[in-house]
């Protein structure tokens, strides 16, 4: 069987990477959002019911030779309906296709609570690559960014799949032992940059709200313009680090101005 890791750094490991496996799955779907003049609503968890089984517009993501997957389901927290994570050795996410132009609406909005860190989490390594809560902003596939060897293997990847793949993604993670502000490739691969937005266990347990300029990240993380943004994902996985992690994410938007949205 051909490993999709091969196709894509053109190296073969013989282990699976959530990280690396986002990048060839989330995917735009043809979906076509009607923007509004300040905002987009990518994940408006709070306008569901507690009894639906996946917030509109969301699918699970799962990954090969992962077989404990993260529940994640709608929960109430202080009156306000959001997406619970828990994970016990497990990894999984959820994905939303998306097609946003990043200069329109360079600012993405969340919130989000963790109730616990990761003792053997760490950045720098692959048995550290697990996180209480991440989220991932992926984007679409232009083949004039792209060098000829990424042009072969991106066709590869996308008469395997059947599907388009994206270019890079941008990973904003509550990292457990970094400081926040870091910046650091994903060890797996340089497709996926992470941002430690929030580090350690100084706000364990609390509603953190959030506000990061995806396109002057992007920038800062790979030195070119982006292309349009293809998917949004939230991610708790502790498979690699055989802990567990308790998450809470609350709603995502993505608007032209950096004050948040009402």
């Amino acid at each position: 069987m051909i490993d999709i890791r091969w196709i894509l750094t053109g190296t073969w490991t013989g282990r699976t990477s959530p990280a690396l496996l986002f990048t060839c799955l989330l995917t735009v779907s043809g979906l076509t959002h009607a923007r509004t003049p300040e905002h987009i609503d990518a994940g408006k968890f709070s306008s569901s019911g507690i009894g639906a089984t996946l917030p509109d517009g969301w699918q699970p993501l799962t990954f090969r030779r992962i077989n404990r997957h993260t529940d994640y389901f709608l929960a109430k927290e202080d009156d306000t309906v959001v997406v619970k994570a828990v994970s016990d050795r497990s990894a999984s996410g959820l994905t939303r296709a998306i097609s946003i132009a990043p200069m329109e609406y360079p600012f993405i909005h969340w919130r989000w609570k963790v109730n616990n860190v990761l003792q053997k989490g760490d950045v720098t390594s692959k048995e550290g690559d697990d996180y209480p809560a991440r989220i991932y902003i992926t984007f679409a596939f232009d083949p004039d960014k792209a060098g000829y060897l990424e042009r072969v293997k991106h066709e590869a990847a996308r008469l395997i799949l059947g599907q388009d793949v994206p270019y890079r993604a941008i990973s904003y993670i509550w990292g457990s032992n970094s400081p926040a502000g870091t910046m650091i490739a994903n060890s797996y691969t340089d497709r996926v940059m992470m941002f430690v937005v929030e580090g350690g266990k100084e706000k364990l347990q609390q509603w953190v709200t959030e506000r990061r300029n995806v396109y002057e990240d992007y920038k800062k993380a790979f030195d070119e313009e982006p292309p349009r943004i293809s998917g949004v994902a939230i991610m708790t996985d502790t498979d690699n680090t055989g802990e567990s992690a308790v998450a809470w994410y609350g709603d995502i938007v993505f608007s032209n101005n950096p004050e948040s949205p009402d």
